[in-house]
């Protein structure tokens, strides 16, 4: 049985490394197949998000659109396979952020994190937002990096530096701002989703805050709106 990890949800994300096989040459050219695919993958999902199309992969990597599905049999384990590492990396920086000495700091690094790893790569995003082919192995990391950011604002909150009537959803709605900014500039100006993100993390600020007017969603709110259940009036 495997030991128990921290990061279970990312260590479930995995698929085999490639086809085994008794003869050399043939394990080989297995790995530089697979090698190869993900290479190609990790270029079109940033560029095209995880709908991207596999047969293009497979093209690109010189490949048939057979040899792809003999190493990644479905459209998810490609994907879990190009994002766990950065997926490791990404919950390893977000749980550094729960420990900084300053939450307001906290905050600001959490943000910071996820904007980065989010922008010039629409996969991510993708992930973030949720629209992601449905599996307890990508929901699980998901939930993970929820979890750990609702902790770093509930800090941040307790400490008295962000203002009490900001929810968790209301960071994921600035990230997912933030990604379109990116989406729609990135080639011309990749850190001008930086300056938006900062002006809206300035509104979290406790002092000098301003009626925000419209109540906030919770993350049920939140996940209904994002799936199309009931977007326009999300029960509550």
């Amino acid at each position: 049985m495997r030991p128990p990890s921290k990061l279970r949800g990312v260590t479930s994300c995995t698929v085999d490394p490639m086809p085994t096989t008794d003869n050399a040459p043939a394990r080989r050219d297995a790995r530089r197949n697979r090698e190869r695919l993900l290479e190609c993958a990790r270029r079109a999902f940033a560029d095209r998000g995880a709908g991207a199309a596999l047969d293009g992969i497979a093209r690109d990597a010189g490949l048939v659109v057979g040899t792809l599905y003999r190493h990644f049999p479905t459209r998810l384990d490609l994907l879990c396979a190009v994002l766990e590492p950065k997926l490791r990396r990404v919950v390893g920086e977000v749980t550094a952020a729960t420990g900084l000495d300053d939450p307001w700091e906290g905050l600001r690094t959490l943000l910071e994190v996820l904007g980065t790893a989010q922008a010039g790569d629409q996969a991510f995003a993708d992930f973030l937002a949720r629209r992601f082919p449905g599996d307890e192995r990508t929901e699980a990391v998901h939930n993970e990096i929820c979890a750990l950011s609702q902790g770093v604002l509930d800090r941040a909150q307790a400490a008295g530096v962000v203002r009490p009537d900001v929810t968790g959803a209301d960071l994921f709605l600035v990230l997912w701002a933030s990604a379109r900014i990116a989406e729609v500039t990135w080639h011309a100006s990749p850190s001008l989703w930086r300056r938006h993100m900062h002006l809206a993390l300035d509104g979290f600020r406790a002092s000098d805050r301003l009626y925000l007017g419209e109540t906030a969603w919770n993350a049920n709110q939140l996940f209904r709106a994002v799936t199309g259940q009931g977007a326009h009036s999300p029960a509550r």
